[in-house]
């Protein structure tokens, strides 16, 4: 009978699981246990438990290793990037342990404790009393602390209640530097939010919300820019001729984007499930509005679809459609990835288009091909996933060439 394996063996043996099971090659499969248990004894000589362990003792055991390093070898890089030889290892196993990682660094003071505090109040206001979605919640929380982390020691309760317009002018100039009008409008938003919670729960002496005034961001503001229909097609007959597996995945992907004019997200949210190969129907959920879809799986994409199944897709335990086709073989993150795919293959085909590169000036090729061909703006906005005509006609400003052909001929000496 066996003897039963340490916690520390345990530990390895998932790890070394993980790794199979995301298609590792040996090399890793080798490298990373090796690594993870050096952190392991670290823990062990220093009476630390990984299940507590927070960035700072990580950091504080990649120095020593560092120091041990240099006695040994002459020439060695410089700490920030000799440390990576070591990070791939320990990020991963710290997440198989915590879930998540890196895990916050537990508060060194009084006053960091207090902003702690209060962003989670502020964070429970928005999900209990709110509904706000977690992203959103995320996002306005981050900001939340950040300007509380700018305030420095004038962010106690006593300097909250004197808080003044000087103090908000002086954050937003630092915070919204270089930005966008649209990315500071969003940081204004994200202020003025946390100011009347401040105001909510008596924290500021008086509401400064309306203080905060950002870029007025006007409807339908930015024209939409589309690819021409024979800048789609050369793209997709270029990226059709390259049978690698990341060709396979990307000309599916594309022939997706082009064909249903899908936002990033519901590609890459698309799992093997969503599609019925027997009655040829899609199943798409729209990122937005939360609602489903059925549209016809037409020969063209299905074709393309399963020969990338077939031909491409590596073997996971995942059931998203659309996976990495270097270890580890997991779903994308989010729709953001597809901008990378659909730039790269916009300049192998030699098309430059006048304004963005991602996947949405295709969504917006497909919504003018569509309106060219006559559909009615209620159909286009049903294969869009849109829930309001006036999504909708935010695409009718692409097609400006074709209202003018419709426009009513005046009799002659009738002026407007």
């Amino acid at each position: 009978m066996s003897a039963p394996l340490s916690t520390d063996e345990v530990l390895i043996q998932k790890l070394l699981a993980h790794l199979r099971d995301e298609g590792y090659s040996l090399r890793i499969q080798r490298w990373y246990p090796a690594r993870v248990r050096q952190l392991l004894d670290y823990c062990s000589r220093n009476g630390l438990s990984i299940e507590t362990v927070h960035s700072g003792q990580v950091t504080r055991f990649l120095r020593g290793q560092y120091r041990l390093s240099r006695r040994r070898y002459s020439k060695l890089r410089p700490f920030q990037t000799w440390r990576y030889q070591y990070t791939g290892a320990i990020n991963m196993m710290m997440r198989l342990v915590h879930g998540t990682w890196p895990v916050p660094d537990p508060p060194c003071t009084a006053l960091e404790v207090f902003h702690r505090e209060m962003v989670k109040d502020y964070d429970a206001w928005l999900r209990d009393l709110r509904g706000l979605h977690p992203l959103t919640r995320a996002k306005r929380t981050k900001h939340a602390l950040q300007f509380l982390t700018s305030l420095g020691q004038r962010a106690d309760q006593q300097g909250l209640a004197d808080l003044s317009v000087c103090d908000l002018d002086a954050y937003l100039k630092q915070c919204c530097d270089g930005l966008r009008r649209s990315s500071i409008e969003d940081r204004t938003v994200c202020l003025r939010d946390f100011l009347r919670h401040l105001w909510r729960t008596g924290c500021t002496a008086v509401d400064l919300a309306s203080t905060v005034i950002g870029p007025h961001i006007y409807e339908h503001e930015d024209i939409p820019v589309a690819l021409r229909t024979e800048e789609v097609q050369r793209v997709l007959e270029v990226t059709r001729k390259d049978l690698s597996s990341v060709g396979l995945r990307d000309y599916a992907i594309l022939i997706l984007l082009s064909t249903y004019g899908l936002r990033a997200a519901e590609v890459v949210n698309l799992r093997l499930d969503d599609i019925d190969w027997r009655r040829d129907i899609l199943r798409v959920r729209h990122s937005k509005t939360g609602t489903y879809s059925e549209l016809p799986l037409l020969r063209e994409p299905g074709e393309a679809v399963l020969r990338y199944v077939e031909k491409a897709r590596p073997s996971s335990i995942h059931r998203e459609l659309f996976l990495r086709i270097q270890a580890p073989h997991r779903p994308f993150k989010d729709g953001s990835i597809l901008n990378c795919v659909t730039s790269a293959r916009l300049r192998a085909a030699g098309v430059t288009p006048q304004g963005r590169k991602g996947p949405h000036a295709f969504r917006h090729a497909r919504a003018v091909s569509l309106l060219r061909s006559g559909v009615p703006l209620k159909i286009i906005g049903d294969v869009l996933g849109h829930t309001s005509a006036a999504a909708t006609a935010e695409y009718l400003k692409l097609a400006t060439e074709d209202l003018r052909t419709i426009g009513l001929d005046l009799p002659g000496g009738i002026f407007p």
